[in-house]
Formats: C-alpha cells, sequence, structure tokens
C-alpha cells in the first residue's frame, strides 16, 4: 500500500484522509494519498499520546524497581544490624561500590577490628577468641558477630570461674556463649530480652558421654536449644521466647548432663559477691541441688534456661 510523507508523517490510503484522484502518469502500483493538514495534526496527537504512555509505564516501572530496591536495602541493613549491631552500617556503604559483596566484607572486617580498639571506651572488652585452654568462646560466630563483649568485671569473673573449674576439677573447659554486642547500653542482644550493657553473659552446660568428660562439647551447633526436659509451670498459649524447638531435639548430640560439674560452676558463680543474679530452670535447680537465692526464675516470657546458664552482675 502507498504511502505519503509530510513532515515525518505518512498516512496510508484509506485510512481517511483526503485524497486526490489517482495521477494517471504514476508508476505502476504507486499511488500516493495527499494527506490533509487536519489528519497530520491528528496524527500527531495521536503519535505524541501513545509516546506519553509508554513514558509513563516506564516512569512507574522504575519507580516500583526504585522501591523494591529500598525495600529489600532496608531489611538487610536491619536485618545485619540486630544480628551483629555494626553490620548495617557495613551495608550501607557497600550499597554504592560494584562488587557490592566483596566491599561489604572489606567494611565489616574493618569495622569489627575498629569495634576491638573502641569498646573499651564504652566499657566493654572483647572475650579472647582463640583461647583454647580453660575459659572458651563455643564458636568463631559469637564473635564474627560481635556478640562476645563484656564488662571487664565479668571478663574477671568468667577468668577467676574457669580457673577454679580446672583446679576442682583438672581439664574442665569453661564455654561462652552470647554476651554483649561493643557498644550502647541499651542496644538489644536479639533474642535475648537483656544482654545489653555488657554485665550479662551465657555459659554452656558441662556434658558427658558414656565415656566420661566431654571438654568443651556442646549438645548443639551453637550451644543453645537443646533442651534438658523437665516440668514446668508455664503456659504454652501466652505471647513468649519460651520455644520448645521439638522437631530438633531429636537431632542434637546425646549427651548428658556432667552433674558433678554444673553443680560445681553453680556454686561458685553463687559464691561470687560480683554476681547478682544466674538463671537456670527451677527443675535444674533440683537435679544438681544448686538451690541459693541468687539462682533464680528467668520468669515464663523470656527463654528457656535449661540449655545454658545466665548469670549478671549485681
Amino acid at each position: 500500500m502507498g504511502m505519503r510523507r509530510a513532515g515525518g508523517c505518512c498516512a496510508t490510503a484509506g485510512d481517511g484522509s483526503s485524497q486526490k484522484p489517482r495521477d494517471p502518469t504514476a508508476p505502476h502500483g504507486k499511488q500516493f494519498s495527499w494527506v490533509s493538514p487536519e489528519t497530520l495534526h491528528s496524527n500527531s496527537q495521536f503519535a505524541g499520546a501513545h509516546c506519553s504512555c509508554r513514558v509513563v509505564e516506564r516512569t512507574k516501572q522504575s519507580y516500583k524497581c526504585a522501591m523494591l530496591r529500598f525495600f529489600v536495602h532496608a531489611i538487610i541493613v536491619l536485618g545485619l544490624t540486630a544480628l551483629t549491631q555494626i553490620g548495617g552500617i557495613a551495608w550501607l556503604v557497600a550499597i554504592f561500590f560494584r562488587h557490592r559483596a566483596i566491599a561489604f566484607i572489606v567494611f565489616y572486617a574493618a569495622l569489627t577490628v575498629a569495634s576491638i580498639l573502641v569498646a573499651p571506651t564504652f566499657g566493654r572488652v572483647p572475650l579472647n577468641c582463640f583461647d583454647t585452654g580453660k575459659l572458651q568462646v563455643q564458636s568463631w560466630m559469637y564473635c564474627a558477630l560481635n556478640r562476645h563483649y563484656v564488662a571487664p568485671d565479668i571478663a574477671d569473673i568468667l577468668v577467676d570461674t574457669a580457673q577454679e573449674m580446672d583446679k576442682r576439677f583438672p581439664g574442665a573447659v569453661t564455654v561462652v556463649l552470647d554476651a554483649n554486642f561493643p557498644f550502647l547500653d541499651g542496644f538489644p542482644l536479639l533474642p535475648h530480652l537483656s544482654h545489653d550493657d555488657g554485665d550479662k553473659v551465657d555459659l554452656a552446660f558441662f556434658y558427658q558421654s558414656s565415656s566420661g568428660y566431654l571438654p568443651a562439647a556442646t549438645r548443639s551447633p551453637i550451644g543453645y536449644f537443646a533442651f534438658e526436659q523437665g516440668p514446668s509451670d508455664c503456659s504454652k498459649h501466652r505471647p513468649t521466647l519460651r520455644w520448645d524447638f521439638g522437631l530438633l531435639q531429636p537431632l542434637w548430640r546425646d549427651y548428658a548432663l556432667d552433674l558433678p560439674r554444673n553443680s560445681a560452676v553453680l556454686e561458685i558463680l553463687s559464691g561470687d559477691e560480683r554476681v547478682g543474679k544466674i538463671f537456670v530452670e527451677p527443675h535444674l535447680v533440683q537435679t544438681l541441688n544448686a538451690a541459693h537465692p541468687k539462682i533464680r526464675f528467668q520468669g515464663c516470657r523470656a527463654a528457656r534456661h535449661d540449655d545454658h546458664i545466665h548469670f549478671q552482675l549485681k
């Protein structure tokens, strides 16, 4: 079908535009149509409207993509901040780099080293993550996540307790779990309800197998959630952090509590004047014959304490 080009626009024959009769001198099969000014104006408006619609659609898509990216980054920042305290800052900086993952690792490592140097100004010191002696942090994970900071008095209590345990039971290893973040009192160490001021720390239980005591062993990979089952008066129908993780329990190592060592560590902590409170489940206090005014039930809203020992300063 023939077309006539006028001012950059085209109209085909039969498009409703005004036409002149066919020029008999025109080559065979070539029929051109004349486009009236009104048709040109109408076609231009249509083309402009079509282009505008495409621009609007693209703008909407770009806006949606930008909002999605914003929410994804916000979730990552919040998650890293809740998990490590400093990870959100490292991610915010890494966003501006092409190789984002590498940049994040570099900046996170730099902030971790800086935290070790700055934390003492906030009244906290890091526990030794590489110690393989009487006092050990359960996993490198706690150090990598910056959850191994304590007040100096807590650090002294841990060292003294580990030494006394080794004195009573040669070869005993006192294992530290979650402690605190390096900065800011009141900043929560999730999922704990406390651990927000440097004055709290968790210890793993001492375990044994059929062959005897197992130094530095824990039933679960992170030292938590391998519960020693016993009676409880807490309701399961209220909002609570008292998780049971029933499906996980058969997966953990089949170790038994080392009763003499666990009784001894509770006795040592209870007798320390610097210690204010110790949290252990009541049924374990009875099993270990460790009753003391400092040893208390943490309440039904808090996490269970029949997988670890919690203590804090006065």
